[in-house]
């Protein structure tokens, strides 16, 4: 019964370290991940704001999948969402 404990306790410290560096390498991808969101909503509302004030009737909406996008694909998000709207456009 003791070799059984001893594997068991080694096994979870062997998991509770694995854990530990895929919380540190996530957390810095998720923070990247959030910033860009923020980042990428904001450019889509003063883009969207711009083309409002230049008469151009083209607009992309700010919900969660344009979110997504813009955080996950950056600044290319960004302009395959106005492509995929001046597409419409046409």
């Amino acid at each position: 019964m003791e070799n059984t404990t001893g594997v068991f306790l080694i096994a979870g410290v062997c998991v509770i370290v694995l854990f530990m560096g895929a919380i540190r390498t996530k957390a810095e991808w998720l923070m990247n991940l959030v910033m860009r969101s923020i980042l990428g909503t904001i450019a889509m509302y003063f883009i969207n704001e711009a083309l409002a004030f230049a008469g151009i009737s083209l607009s992309v909406g700010i919900n969660g999948v344009t979110v997504l996008t813009s955080g996950i694909l950056g600044f290319p998000g960004i302009l395959a969402l106005y492509g995929i709207g001046l597409y419409k456009l046409l």
